[in-house]
């Protein structure tokens, strides 16, 4: 068990710049990190998202009842061929002698254009709903994710001050060439 533990304990020995120190605790670090940029994301991003999220549910809800007034248009229409096919068959049984199966024909032609109507209307409506909620999911996402950004960039920012970011590069520039020299 001490020899897993040894290369922490001699990371913890780094000198701190001031007030701001290393956390080489690996496990200690990402889940502060962790519950840290999760909370800022709840903290701002959850008005914002119910925002969205109750817009995006009223435009669908709009689209819906659109698509309710389309059906019930399409069940006027069809309540309207029922009423012509029940004409066409009191005329059917007038001249079954004369034309049996070319009223048959048309009853067919017209119940079938009926039924497509309403299946193309019914798709139609599904195919709105599930576009409207795909775009939803989607408007949401990459303003979660902007947000997030945002949020992490300002984090970044705030967090950097002109000395530390010069003596960060100057470590870096030092292990560079550090590195440089090893390789030649």
């Amino acid at each position: 068990m001490k020899n897993v533990t040894d290369p922490f304990l001699s990371l913890s020995y780094w000198p701190s710049a001031g007030s701001f120190g290393f956390n080489t605790d690996i496990l200690a670090t990402n889940p502060i990190n962790l519950s840290v940029v999760l909370g800022v994301l709840i903290f701002f991003g959850k008005g914002v998202l119910s925002d969205l999220l109750d817009n995006r549910k009223q435009r669908i809800l709009k689209t819906i009842r659109n698509s309710e007034e389309l059906r019930g248009g399409a069940l006027e229409q069809l309540e309207k061929a029922r009423s012509r096919l029940r004409k066409v068959e009191k005329k059917a049984d007038q001249f079954r002698v004369n034309g049996y199966s070319e009223i048959e024909r048309e009853k067919l032609n017209l119940i079938n254009s009926t039924s497509k109507t309403l299946e193309q209307l019914e798709n139609y409506k599904n195919e709105t709903i599930h576009f409207e909620q795909q775009r939803a999911i989607n408007e949401v996402r990459q303003r979660v994710f902007q947000q997030a950004l945002q949020g992490a960039l300002g984090t970044l920012n705030s967090c950097l001050n002109n000395e530390l970011h010069l003596r960060t590069i100057s470590t870096n520039i030092g292990m560079f060439g550090t590195m440089k020299e090893i390789t030649d």
